[in-house]
């Protein structure tokens, strides 16, 4: 019963962190991603099976919600006069287009916004493709364990988990167990884990690279002797 509840009170704080939380001090963000790894990811972090990747997932930003702030390019291949570039979401997750307006784009995917855009231009242009393009974005990840300097990273452009990786100094080189690195995700209401062997990636043996969501995080476990 013990168990549970500490189990509990883990997915509780990692769900606070991932929101940005502002009870939550980051001031002190080892303490509470300590607390966090101990009771919710150690015990993940003997498993060698990989969480099944989408194909979104390797690609930048198109499986990231977009969020006001970021910067969107849109281009109609069939009617160019309408391409928007450097189009900011406003506070109100809005961006403003050609013909149609106002359109909410907080909250989608490129992909959703992509097909909601198919639905607004319908009737005013006739190749049905239009593509959003995300030109930047700024945003925390967090990157702990076994690493030279753990802590929060703020990045601006899409950032791949070995990537952020060697942002926060690369990994620990007599302690880190490269086979067994954990992304810690909050979406859908759920906590999920994907466990990493970014070691077949350093020896060139794997490619797929997982591009990271606002406010993952990142843990490289110590090794097991």
């Amino acid at each position: 019963m013990k168990t549970m509840k500490i189990h509990s009170t883990g997915i509780a704080l990692a769900k606070e962190c991932l929101e940005g939380n502002t009870r939550l001090n980051w001031l002190k963000p080892l303490a509470r991603l300590s607390a966090l790894v101990w009771v919710v990811v150690v015990p993940l972090s003997g498993c060698r099976t990989e969480t099944r990747l989408y194909d979104t997932e390797l690609v930048p930003y198109r499986s990231v919600k977009l969020r006001e702030g970021d910067v969107l390019s849109i281009s109609f291949p069939g009617s160019p006069n309408l391409n928007v570039t450097a189009q900011p979401i406003r506070r109100d997750g809005t961006i403003s287009l050609p013909l149609v307006n106002e359109v909410a784009a907080a909250g989608k995917t490129p992909a959703e916004l992509e097909t909601e855009l198919l639905k607004l231009y319908e009737k005013q242009i006739e190749l049905k493709q239009i593509s959003v393009t995300v030109q930047s974005s700024a945003y925390p990840v967090f990157v702990t364990g076994s690493v030279v300097h753990p802590g929060k990273i703020q990045v601006d452009r899409p950032i791949t988990d070995l990537e952020a990786i060697m942002e926060a100094g690369g990994f620990d080189p007599l302690k880190a167990n490269m086979r067994s690195v954990v992304i810690l995700r909050y979406e859908d209401g759920q906590l999920k884990h994907y466990i990493r062997n970014l070691k077949r990636i350093l020896e060139g043996k794997s490619s797929r690279l997982l591009y990271l969501r606002p406010s993952d995080i990142v843990y490289v476990p110590e090794k097991t002797f």
